[in-house]
């Protein structure tokens, strides 16, 4: 039950991501993309970047200092290795982002989070 719980929250706090973004100006390109090395979350596209994009959400807005990390950074990277090429054309950017959630805060958006 309490996965279940957690599974339905994490895809709430996507949704909200995406209308949050699409807010900003971006156009949602795909979600929950699974490959073999993980899943993304979100990827979305606005002025030349394609931006994959991690959502975190937790219960308490002080959590949210400690929702990620390089380690699950670098999962990220590896699943964006794996189908970059099928969301990014010729001469747009790509880059890494989180987006974090709680109740009663306003989404954090974190650009260009991973950089190796």
């Amino acid at each position: 039950m309490r996965r279940q719980r957690a599974e339905r929250q994490g895809r709430d706090a996507e949704r909200w991501a995406s209308v949050w973004l699409r807010l900003q100006g971006w156009k949602l390109l795909a979600s929950r993309v699974k490959t073999p090395r993980g899943e993304i979350d979100l990827i979305m596209r606005r002025s030349g970047v394609v931006a994959f994009i991690e959502v975190k959400w937790r219960k308490r807005a002080q959590d949210l200092d400690h929702a990620i990390d390089s380690y699950r950074l670098g999962r990220v990277a590896a699943a964006v290795e794996c189908v970059a090429h099928d969301y990014v054309r010729e001469g747009e950017d790509l880059r890494i982002d989180v987006m974090l959630l709680a109740p009663g805060a306003l989404p954090r958006h974190i650009v260009n989070a991973w950089q190796p």
